[in-house]
């Protein structure tokens, strides 16, 4: 898919203390209905921005950072896995910020971005906690949830936010930052629309993970981001996953 960016811009909402949705909105003639791409920053003393977007989103999304921190400013640059949407601004994003560096998980780290990108990798380990001053994200290994050997996420402990990359996607063009409704359905009929999901055998024992931990803010890659009782949402996915065909 070819992204012509012309006549878009990029919104940004706080979600929770600190952190920041960063929301591009693809053009009416590309996906008839509309759909979004989200970055999540984490200002602290070490910002962190998870997703960095595609590559040529990269003028845009750098704009709307600039209106809460100077880019440059910028510490991790991490993501979810190894696709476009997560990390195809990546090295856009380490030429701006020269003391940042790429952090996804151990595979990723080993099998592409070891040499795709321009400075070396933090990899973390499942369970590891990186600290960026107040806040405190911890990482999670979850191959193949949705997609892709190398996914994974992050957890805030301070806000209890999942930043939960491809997990309830919805299509639209994302006008609510944060919303407090139904975003299952929705994030449902994307995925019977096109599946892609991989299906893996311990995708209820991954979801059942990330319910324990009672994140309490989901902020999702495509759409808008959602509070409210997040185990139980999380639980009621991996229901669903289970009665998939």
């Amino acid at each position: 898919m070819t992204i012509t960016m012309t006549g878009t811009a990029t919104r940004i909402d706080e979600i929770a203390d600190g952190i920041y949705r960063l929301s591009t909105p693809l053009p009416q003639h590309v996906v008839p209905g509309g759909f979004t791409f989200n970055q999540i920053l984490v200002a602290d003393e070490e910002p962190l921005l998870f997703h960095t977007g595609p590559r040529r989103m990269f003028p845009l999304v750098r704009e709307a950072m600039a209106r809460v921190m100077p880019p440059e400013k910028l510490r991790y640059v991490a993501f979810s896995h190894v696709e476009s949407d997560e990390c195809g601004a990546l090295n856009d994003w380490l030429a701006v910020a020269p003391q940042a560096v790429p952090v996804c998980g151990r595979v990723a780290a080993m099998v592409s971005i070891g040499d795709l990108a321009d400075r070396p990798p933090r990899p973390l380990a499942d369970g590891e906690t990186l600290s960026l001053g107040k806040h405190r994200l911890t990482w999670y290994d979850t191959p193949h949830l949705p997609h892709g050997w190398d996914a994974g996420y992050l957890m805030d402990e301070t806000t209890r936010t999942l930043l939960c990359g491809d997990l309830f996607t919805q299509a639209g063009t994302g006008d609510v930052a944060l919303t407090t409704s139904d975003v299952l359905g929705p994030s449902e009929a994307m995925r019977k629309g096109m599946d892609y999901f991989a299906h893996a055998p311990n995708t209820r024992a991954m979801l059942e993970r990330f319910a324990s931990l009672g994140p309490k803010t989901l902020a999702c890659m495509h759409g808008s981001a959602w509070s409210g009782d997040g185990a139980a949402l999380l639980r009621a996915l991996a229901d669903r996953l289970e009665g998939s065909p």
